[in-house]
């Protein structure tokens, strides 16, 4: 291929690394008003009254706007596509402000000031009448009988959703795998485990706040300008949550400094509008604090996994079993598509001989509200598979690599709920390429020999697959849109979303490779603008090279037929339509070499078989010979006289195919015990993520989500007050992430299989970074020490709870 494959420069360099690119805050006009949140201080519970008397006294405050002032509507806020099926739809268990409280920190009260300061002053001075009810934080209490409904109105009690899943079998239980295992393997030849998972409630802690300002322009159109991944859903849902029809909205997205699927929730965005409505259309800014953002907006959800399996003592597995409890917080988000994805892919990375059974249940607490977070929930799931399959290999002497090989999905693996189907496997391939470049099976048999001391190594490995978009389960549509400029270059308009992941880059380089014209003459329009952008359901689900790059792929090709049309138009009429023109010459050179290269004569018809378009040129296919430029083309297209064309294609891709990506993490740690602190000493990680369209940006993507998974595996963890439900540490001084110093040097390799399904042969890769290190972290402690660590984070106090436990404080 001419320009997929190639490493090219992002097209947004230059404009981030300058400062010159114009992200959300850098758009406010003057003479913005302000507005701030007021949050409860409590976790559950009813406002009774809000006394603004005081507030309202403050000079340069111009509205407050209570619970009890907004329209009783409630609405959705996950970022899915809407769906016309009743049963699909997301869950409106929200309003503007919140007069019954769910969660600490809910949103009950909003100040708009002509300044900031007049907005911090007026919030302290409201006063507050609660009536307060028991908190539950927990699934435990939250499932407890008796326990009070956070939303009576839907749900009788906590549970939002509960599913079952099987594999092999529709009827399948975990109780019939192990009675079948017996008989037919016989009970001294079969090994039965059951182990609890548990995984951390994590902030997504892009740069970038959540950040917005609203305004009603003089056509009464409601205008947001926001940083989000999803701005056509946000107008859908934005004009639900105000009452008006969706025409009336318009939501403009510009640059954006990372989201992780925070940013594919519509948080405050209505809200913001609503304000400007308050005070007759004037612009208003609301943009969040850090703290506000971390117990606010949106987490990962904390997952605990209850799992048993039943294996042969040669390591084949029979029978597993999953029963996953997420907690989902106040509101519903998105709901229980994150828990029903992990046991999703619980069922589907390893295939069990008798069956494969997983229950989920989604809880409504009093916790933070979670929502969707990069990979959307198999990070847990992928901490519950490969944690439980080393346990089963430790236990069962079998080397893990091995034990992967032998169960591992296969290849054609097709999944007979969803249909979604291997179309190219490279699973196994990531596994021996990575174990090849970690020296697996040196490292493992040298720290298999017994190890004393206070620092004591290990080596891990991971496996995952991971889906690319979400059909079946909801639509996958797109649309994109090209223009021919009068150069001869072109503008290219999606509505898919560039979010820091290099998008752009990736479908610059698309359509580059379909239209023929060269990269560095397509113009990519990096903002979103729903009155404008073609339609897409956004940055979410790695799904945007693969559907909307289907449709840039579609509309490329358009795009190239249209110029070859014209093209032949001019050829054709030289002589009639051109004898005035400063093109004569140039055209009539290219109708004669294309003549002389089909041997056409005078009177016969030129073909568009006979021509393409390359390197911004076009060319006739015979010998490949460029015979117009396209700046001749296009300025002719634009002002002919005789026939003016203003060349432009625009098309939708309705996606209804899907596919596995898949890979290998293998990890070298080293483990000083009486500090319990653990160093990655060497991670390499191998993707089969099909055919890559730009390795440099791909391996940057992979290196961003290794550093994710780091955290998930060491140190990231909000920690709630049980208590009051209050988040303790909502900064990032004591949320710890990891820096610099605590990443190592990583080794990225791809194994590059032409997956039948994606426009170029590629597939998912945005989201599956962030999955195996962690586990995989965890497995090369587990080495290292001997000691299986079942929770994450696995943090320094717990590493020394553990090995104080086992004993081996007391041996050094």
């Amino acid at each position: 291929m001419r320009e997929v494959g190639q490493d090219k420069i992002r097209v947004d360099a230059y404009g981030k690394v300058t400062g010159e690119a114009k992200y959300t805050a850098d758009l406010e006009p003057k003479n913005i008003l302000h507005g701030k949140v007021y949050h409860s201080t409590i976790a559950n519970g009813l406002v009774k009254s809000i006394d603004t008397t005081e507030a309202e006294k403050v000079p340069g405050v111009v509205k407050i706007i209570t619970c009890f002032d907004v329209p009783d509507i409630q609405f959705p806020t996950a970022g899915h596509p809407w769906s016309v099926e009743k049963a699909h739809q997301d869950i409106c268990d929200r309003k503007l402000l919140n007069q019954r409280v769910r969660i600490y920190g809910d949103d009950i009260a909003c100040v708009i000031a002509e300044n900031e300061v007049a907005c911090s002053q007026a919030l302290r001075l409201l006063k507050v009448e609660y009536e307060e009810y028991p908190v539950m934080t927990t699934v435990e209490e939250a499932l407890k009988e008796g326990a009070t409904p956070l939303h009576p109105d839907l749900r009788k009690d906590n549970v939002i959703v509960h599913s079952h899943m099987t594999m092999v079998e529709k009827d399948f239980t975990y109780e019939e795998g192990v009675k079948k295992a017996k008989e037919q393997y016989g009970e001294d030849n079969i090994v039965e485990f059951s182990e609890v998972y548990d995984t951390p409630k994590i902030s997504h802690c892009h740069i970038e706040l959540p950040v917005s300002f609203a305004y009603v322009d003089v056509n009464g159109k409601i205008t947001i300008v926001s940083s989000t991944q999803i701005p056509h859903i946000v107008k859908l849902y934005a004009s639900m949550a105000l009452g008006v029809p969706a025409g009336k909205v318009r939501i403009i997205k510009p640059y954006i400094g990372g989201g992780f699927g925070n940013k594919q929730d519509m948080l405050y965005e209505p809200l913001n509008a609503y304000m400007s409505m308050q005070v007759g259309g004037r612009p208003v800014r609301l943009e969040i604090s850090r703290e506000e953002t971390i117990y606010g907006t949106r987490t990962r959800h904390q997952i605990t996994g209850h799992t048993k399996a039943v294996v042969t003592k040669d390591g084949q597995f029979l029978a597993r079993k999953l029963e996953a409890f997420s907690n989902n917080g106040g509101y519903a988000s998105h709901g229980h598509a994150i828990c029903a994805n992990c046991g999703n892919v619980y069922k589907e990375l390893y295939q069990d001989k008798l069956g494969t059974e997983v229950d989920c249940w989604t809880v409504y607490t009093n916790a933070p509200t979670a929502g969707a977070m990069r990979a959307y929930g198999i990070p847990q799931s992928v901490w519950f598979t490969e944690c439980q399959t080393d346990d089963i290999a430790k236990k069962l002497g079998i080397d893990p690599l091995e034990l992967r090989m032998k169960n591992c999905m296969p290849a054609g693996f097709k999944d007979p709920h969803n249909g979604i189907t291997f179309h190219s496997y490279g699973l196994k391939q990531t596994m021996e390429k990575g174990a090849e470049l970690v020296h697996w099976k040196e490292k493992r048999a040298e720290y298999d020999k017994p190890q004393s001391g206070e620092k004591r190594r290990g080596i891990g490995m991971a496996i995952f697959c991971y889906k690319t978009g979400v059909y079946p389960i909801a639509l996958e549509t797109a649309s994109a849109r090209m223009v021919l400029n009068q150069d001869g270059s072109a503008q290219l308009f999606m509505g898919a979303t560039e979010i820091g992941q290099g998008a752009d880059t990736v479908f610059v380089q698309m359509a580059a490779e379909s239209s023929g014209l060269r990269f560095e003459d397509i113009y990519i329009e990096s903002t979103q603008d729903t009155d404008t952008a073609p339609f897409d359901t956004g940055a979410y689900a790695s799904r945007q090279t693969y559907v909307s790059g289907k449709a840039c792929k579609k509309v490329a090709e358009e795009f190239k037929r249209k110029l070859i049309d014209y093209a032949v138009y001019m050829v054709n009429h030289a002589v009639e339509d051109f004898s005035k023109t400063v093109y004569l010459n140039e055209v009539t050179a290219a109708a004669k070499a294309i003549r002389e290269a089909y041997g056409l004569k005078e009177d016969e018809e030129i073909t568009k078989e006979m021509l393409d378009v390359l390197e911004s040129e076009i060319i006739e296919k015979k010998n490949g010979k460029a015979v117009l430029p396209l700046r001749i083309l296009a300025d002719t297209a634009f002002y002919s006289l005789d026939r003016s064309v203003h060349i432009t294609a625009e098309l939708t891709n309705h996606c209804k195919e899907n596919s596995f990506s898949s890979g290998a993490c293998f990890v070298e740690v080293e483990v000083d015990i009486p500090l319990g602190l653990v160093e990655v000493k060497n991670l390499v990680q191998v993707h089969d993520s099909g055919v890559i369209i730009n390795h440099a940006t791909a391996t940057g993507q992979v290196h961003g989500g290794i550093a994710q998974s780091i955290g998930f595996a060491l140190s990231e963890e909000l920690l709630v007050d049980e208590k009051t439900g209050r988040v303790l540490n909502d900064n990032l001084l004591d949320f710890k992430i990891p820096t610099a110093m605590d990443v190592p040097d990583m080794q990225v390799d791809f194994v590059e299989l032409d997956d039948p399904t994606g426009p170029y042969g590629n597939k998912s890769l945005g989201e599956p970074p962030i999955i195996p290190a962690g586990p995989a972290i965890r497995n090369a402690i587990l080495q290292a020490t001997g000691v299986a660590m079942n929770t994450a984070p696995m943090t320094a106090q717990r590493l020394t709870d553990a090995f104080r436990e086992a004993g081996l404080l007391e041996t050094i």
